[in-house]
Order: C-alpha cells, then sequence, then structure tokens
C-alpha cells in the first residue's frame, strides 16, 4: 500500500474534529482496508449486495449505518448526522449503491454541513486488478498488487454550509486524487 499525501490524513486527524472519509463506490475495496479498525460507522446499502458488504465492514471494525438513496436513506442520514454529531467518523460512497457511476448523489454532503463535518476525499489505484462488469466497475485488487491511495484535500462543510458547494469541491478533488494516482509510467487501472 502507498500513500499519497498521507499528510491530509493525519492533519484531518489530528484535528478532534467529526470527519466524512468519502471515494466513488469502485474503490471502496482498498480505502475499508486501509482504515480498518478506526471505528469509522459505513453508510452501507440494505440491498442484498449491501448484506455482504456489511459483514465484510463489521469483521473490519466498522460500524454500521444502513440505508441509501434508493431505501432506508432518512434513517442511515439521520444516523451519519448523530455519529457525525458525537465525533464518530463516517464513510460514504456517494454515487453507490446504484449509480451512475462517479454522479454524487446529496446525501453524504448534507450529513456533513449537518454533522459540521470535514470532508476527506480518498482516491485508490490497484495493478493488478480486476475490474467488475457492474456499473460501477468495481475494483478488485489481485493478491500481492501494488495500490496507491491518493488523499484529496479535506473540504470543511462547516464552513460552507451549502451541501451543493461541498458536493463541488469534494468531487473535483477526488478528480484530482484520480489524477494523482495514475502510476509515474502513465498507466492506471483500467476503468473500461
Amino acid at each position: 500500500m502507498e500513500l499519497v499525501h498521507p499528510e491530509r490524513w493525519d492533519a484531518v486527524r489530528a484535528s478532534g474534529r467529526p470527519y466524512v472519509l468519502l471515494s466513488w463506490h469502485e474503490h471502496l475495496l482498498p480505502v475499508m482496508w486501509q482504515h480498518r479498525g478506526l471505528g469509522i460507522a459505513a453508510v452501507i446499502s440494505q440491498a442484498r449486495d449491501g448484506e455482504y458488504l456489511s459483514r465484510f465492514a463489521g469483521s473490519l471494525g466498522y460500524r454500521l449505518l444502513r440505508g441509501s438513496s434508493s431505501r432506508g436513506g432518512r434513517r442511515a442520514l439521520a444516523g451519519a448526522i448523530r455519529a457525525l454529531r458525537a465525533g464518530i467518523p463516517v464513510g460514504f460512497t456517494p454515487d453507490g449503491p446504484r449509480g451512475p457511476r462517479r454522479v454524487a448523489k446529496p446525501g453524504a454532503f448534507l450529513a456533513a454541513v449537518r454533522g459540521g463535518a470535514l470532508v476527506l476525499p480518498v482516491h485508490a489505484e490497484a495493478r493488478p486488478a480486476w475490474r467488475a462488469g457492474s456499473w460501477d466497475r468495481f475494483l478488485l485488487p489481485w493478491p500481492f498488487a501494488r495500490v496507491r491511495l491518493v488523499y484529496g484535500r479535506p473540504v470543511d462543510a462547516a464552513r460552507l454550509q451549502d451541501p451543493a458547494e461541498v458536493a463541488t469541491r469534494v468531487t473535483g478533488e477526488l478528480t484530482e486524487a484520480m489524477r494523482q494516482g495514475a502510476w509515474p509510467d502513465g498507466a492506471a487501472t483500467r476503468t473500461d
């Protein structure tokens, strides 16, 4: 595992403020693995796929907040806001559980604003890796793969107070993290 801009991660954790750890759905597996055992509350869909993911997340030490934009969303949003106000970090994939890919839904940003949180975008690349044929092109690193995790600049949702502006800034940071995540030889994890 190679970390790019780990100082951003360190600064968010050292700030003592609540934070949202946010990545696109396709990068969920390496992001969850890297941040396991830290007591982060993960927002996970109530769908069948979400059930598998919730078991896996629970085994890694994540707290579970079940719900998504398509089912149980209000309960998950309220739980995320409560967690953030209690100082518990929350993990979101704003384009899940059904996509469209890399198109953010507003729930994570609304929770960040109402919870007074920082939002830390994180991107993952891996090689070699397999990509699922699903809507999100889910990334599954091969055994012994090289994984690169890139932390974007944190966005202070509490200061901005506008979920739409937070979403714009965070998605811009995710785009920049994707650019920085490319391997030095120009190669990156295939996404097509």
